[in-house]
């Protein structure tokens, strides 16, 4: 690989990942489309693979060198059964439902597996940044989402563990168990070094120099991949394994920081290979197989989980939320094609529909996730057969009668302060919270709350808002809170409302529409940091002795 196709791969990552943000779509999307341009428009040999191969597999290698430093297996039962379940069953019926489908449209055993196993995982990725975007990985839904991904991602992981075994499409049961003692003789290895030995060498050697720290621990990944390699294994393996055994160090995090740019950089070469790839083996014949395998990720999975969470005993809305999350195709998909296709399982085409088919879910259910409320509404009727008469989730019903109330929407950080406030001056208030944390710790302070989401109906209604004097969100989601404006536009005497919001220019939209008070938390800063230094004049002592009574008061906070 040249030097002019290493400039032609990042200056069409740059271009399709800029493009793929102008869509509010992720930058994998745009790293597929820009692998297919740079084929369609000649800039790449379609004959020139190993060198990209190569640098592909250093970004999907360091992927699973952070999937591994990131994941306590300790945490498997932390998650909670629900999330245990939902992952297990959702892989369980997702596969067998997906391996049918792919039967039942004319494909091979062996590759009607890989198919089914590709539909059944979802993008971590893509997942966790829409949640973190809605500000929801705290809420109820958002933790069952986070659970059942990570099961996903530890179940993914072992199919690679045992593919990688795997020769040319010797399946048989022998060969599976053999793979699967060698592996687990390997990672009882690597955990004994993890608990010894590298503790030891990190601490003393490596842990005061970040220079050294980067450089060893990247050295570790692709050396401990390439040992694995040489034994029979993938080196997608031996990199979850690198990293596994430095996720006990307390520098785990910083080596994660470190070499995540890096990950970003080749896997960036990886997913535009898979495109250019694309657009070599591209054929009519593979529209309907991947326009019949869209339509089952993005309704069938999410059925399937839907029914799972609401079986649990979870209320409709809470089971709806992550269906509709899982709606796409994992990076881990896209992995285990093309670890199938470089065993000889699997054939271009095969892959291409898989390829394409995430290309089509992810961009489509990125959408479907930012307007998810819009869409629970519109089909909330029809959603009452996944609940069951009695639900484990924390009561609605808020049994005191309200009258002349302040209504707190978020509860986590600056709801907190303003709880104490209305406490100590003996103001009437109810707080709504979807954060099950943030439930328990008011009602067991006996302190009014509902647990669910400002964008709820239900929880408006409850909330006896027409009864209300003032209305605070500290939540900065634009859409919720221009459902509330609208919510409350139909009530006779209107109660004054105080919103936080992102942006200066959402916030001048928030008072076209009827805030009484609307506040940037960065213009806020800036204001109180100038009110400081004017008080001050720029006086040391008087800036100190500010500093020190806001010292005092977040300790106590």
């Amino acid at each position: 690989m040249n030097f002019f196709q290493i400039s032609a791969f990042l200056v069409a990552a740059s271009l399709g990942a800029g493009i793929a943000k102008l869509m509010k779509q992720p930058v994998i999307v745009g790293y597929l489309m820009a692998g297919i341009a740079i084929t369609t428009l000649g800039l790449i040999d379609p004959g020139d693979k190993e060198g990209i191969q190569g640098l592909g597999q250093i970004g999907v290698t360091l992927l699973l060198f952070l999937v591994g430093i990131e994941m306590n297996l300790r945490e498997l039962p932390v998650v909670g059964k629900t999330s245990i379940y939902t992952g297990i069953g959702q892989i369980f019926f997702t596969s067998i439902l997906g391996f049918l489908f792919s039967k039942f449209l004319g494909f091979q055993t062996l590759h009607s597996l890989y198919l089914a196993i590709a539909l059944t995982f979802s993008s971590t990725i893509v997942i966790v940044k829409l949640l973190s975007e809605k500000k929801d990985l705290g809420s109820l839904y958002g933790k069952i989402s986070v659970g059942f991904l990570l099961v996903q991602d530890f179940v993914a992981v072992m199919i690679l563990v045992v593919l990688s075994g795997m020769r040319f499409g010797e399946l048989d049961f022998p060969s599976m168990v053999f793979v699967l003692v060698n592996a687990l003789v390997f990672f009882a290895i690597i955990l004994s070094l993890s608990r010894k030995v590298l503790p030891f060498i990190f601490d003393r050697f490596l842990g005061n120099s970040p220079e050294l720290l980067f450089v060893s621990s990247l050295a570790w990944a692709l050396g401990i991949a390439s040992l694995v390699r040489a034994m029979g294994f993938s080196f997608e393996v031996g990199g979850f394994l690198a990293g596994l055994a430095l996720s006990n160090l307390p520098e785990h995090l910083e080596v994660a920081s470190k070499v995540r740019p890096l990950r970003d950089f080749f896997l960036a070469i990886f997913f535009i290979y898979l495109g250019s790839s694309l657009g070599v083996s591209f054929s009519l014949e593979i529209v309907l197989p991947v326009l019949a395998f869209s339509l089952f990720v993005l309704t069938i999975k999410p059925a399937v989980i839907m029914g799972i969470i609401g079986f649990l005993g979870y209320k409709k809305r809470t089971a709806f939320l992550p269906s509709l999350l899982s709606s796409q195709i994992s990076e881990f998909s896209l992995i285990i094609v093309a670890l199938g296709q470089s065993l000889g399982h699997l054939e271009n085409s095969h892959v291409s529909i898989v390829v394409i088919t995430g290309i089509i879910t992810i961009t489509i259910s990125t959408y479907l996730v930012k307007h998810s409320e819009k869409i629970y509404k519109k089909f909330e009727d029809h959603l009452g057969i996944f609940e069951k008469v009695v639900t484990k989730e924390p009561d609605l019903e808020f049994s005191g009668e309200l009258k002349d109330h302040v209504v707190i929407f978020g509860c986590h950080r600056t709801g907190k302060i303003l709880t104490e406030y209305f406490l100590k001056n003996k103001i009437s208030f109810i707080v709504v919270d979807f954060n099950p944390k943030v439930y328990e710790e008011l009602t067991s302070r006996k302190i009014p709350v509902l647990f669910g989401d400002m964008a709820d109906t239900d929880i408006l209604e409850r909330a006896q808002l027409e009864k209300s004097r003032v209305l605070i969100s500290t939540v900065p989601d634009f859409l919720d809170n221009v459902e509330l404006l609208e919510h409350i536009k139909k009530f006779s005497r209107k109660p004054l409302t105080i919103i936080s919001s992102k942006t200066k220019t959402e916030a001048i939209r928030l008072y076209e529409l009827g805030s009484d008070m609307v506040l940037v938390p960065e213009v806020v800063t800036g204001r109180y940091i100038k009110r400081i230094l004017s008080l001050t004049k720029l006086k040391a002592f008087g800036i100190r002795k500010i500093g020190r009574a806001n010292f005092v008061d977040l300790s106590k906070e």
